[in-house]
């Protein structure tokens, strides 16, 4: 697989966003939630058995810190921190978002689960 670095990075608090830049003609725009649900650590892949991440809808991202040169940490202001990102990865929620997103969705409606954390999901059994 092609090593994808971005030449820029930019956290936007306000609309809750990390921007990557790879060329003038390639730039995205993932969500903080979006980033956090899909985390590459333990926590959330569960070692084989992925911990389905609900109620993170207003999560942001605090900081950025370099792994070496092959990855970073995001730090989350819900004291998430454990996810290492490789550049790969990145690159790979970057050109695939659409198709991930719809999957975590899915996986909460299966679930009874929501985005929002102030949600009470109600399940009725028939």
């Amino acid at each position: 697989m092609k090593r994808n670095i971005p030449i820029a990075l930019n956290i936007h608090k306000v609309s809750k966003s990390l921007s990557l830049r790879y060329s003038e003609e390639e730039t995205y725009s993932l969500p903080a939630e979006y980033l956090r649900v899909l985390s590459p650590s333990a926590e959330v892949r569960g070692h084989g058995k992925p911990v389905l991440q609900a109620g993170k809808m207003n999560v942001n991202i605090i900081r950025i810190e370099p792994m070496g040169q092959y990855a970073i940490r995001l730090l989350f202001d819900d004291g998430h921190d454990s996810g290492i990102y490789t550049w790969n990865y990145l690159y790979d929620l970057c050109i695939n978002q659409a198709t991930h997103w719809d999957t975590y969705l899915k996986s909460l409606y299966h679930a009874g689960a929501s985005r929002d954390p102030d949600a009470t999901i109600i399940k009725i059994m028939r």
